[in-house]
């Protein structure tokens, strides 16, 4: 397996200090975030991201994101992009800058629950992603869908409805082993074998489940909230375990959300862990 950070998770260093201390302690690679976000008076994971390329202006971006990561001997594990997956142009822009990057793979954002009526969101859902592997074939990448807590795919179950039948080339799934603990959970191996050709990339992250006090009705309530990959409740090295005896050799990206270690040291931290379990 090789390791990389999406830099959703490293929002105090421009790109070009990323990569620096990426490839300082021993990752191999690097996930780009890539969308227009606001701004913020500090740096934060979702506004205000220094680590972050704009969608705005890609295009010309391309060779300095090129640049930054080959001068730090990194590979591009994947772009985790924002778009949904109905936003066919900016779809259509960050298939094209995948290729272009040599990143190989494209995450494309699926319908929000809420949004809609849950068969109707996935029907559309369903057919945008079609396209979306039409146009994938086109640029030669891999769009993929990541399993996500408050989505129409939160689970392997669900995703594999959704991509079932597309040619899985062209269409995969982001197994995401901190979000299932939030919402979707299932047997790590059952799920592997149930996305089989469609399991295209890993996420690393880990998660709790709080007590906040009693509600009105007098009832417990719970809140969920990043963990270290140590100390959340996911089963880290069991996960690990899983991947080896379903024969997955690919990329695994971690987006560590917790703030109990500063950056750098949470950083060199994981991968030491992640090599550790992994083994």
């Amino acid at each position: 397996m090789r390791f990389s950070v999406f830099t959703a998770s490293t929002p105090d260093w421009t790109p070009a200090e990323t990569a620096a201390v990426l490839a300082d302690q021993g990752w191999d690679g690097v996930e780009w975030r890539v969308t227009d976000q606001d701004d913020a008076p500090e740096p934060g994971f979702w506004k205000g991201n220094r680590a972050t390329w704009p969608l705005t202006g890609l295009e010309s971006a391309l060779p300095a994101m090129a640049r930054v990561t080959r001068e730090a001997g990194l590979a591009v594990s994947g772009i985790g992009g924002y778009a949904p997956v109905s936003a066919r142009a900016d779809v259509e822009r960050l298939l094209a800058a995948t290729a272009t990057l040599g990143a190989q793979r494209l995450r494309v954002i699926m319908p929000a629950l809420g949004t809609g009526h849950y068969r109707e969101l996935f029907t559309a859902a369903r057919d945008d992603l079609a396209w979306v592997a039409e146009r994938a074939a086109v640029h030669g990448v891999r769009a993929v869908v990541e399993l996500h807590h408050r989505t129409i795919v939160a689970s392997a179950s669900a995703a594999i409805r959704l991509v079932d039948g597309l040619s899985p080339a062209c269409v995969g799934v982001i197994h995401d082993l901190g979000n299932l603990v939030i919402e979707g959970q299932e047997d790590y191996l059952a799920a592997f074998q149930m996305l089989g050709d469609y399991l295209a990339h890993v996420h690393v992250k880990n998660a709790v489940w709080r007590a906040v006090g009693p509600g009105q009705d007098g009832s417990t309530r719970w809140r969920e909230e990043w963990a270290p990959l140590r100390d959340g409740q996911a089963d880290v090295a069991g996960y690990f375990e899983a991947l080896r005896a379903h024969g997955y050799d690919g990329w695994v990206t971690v987006e560590d959300f917790s703030t109990v270690l500063p950056l750098e040291r949470r950083l060199r931290e994981n991968l030491a862990y992640l090599r550790r379990v992994s083994a």
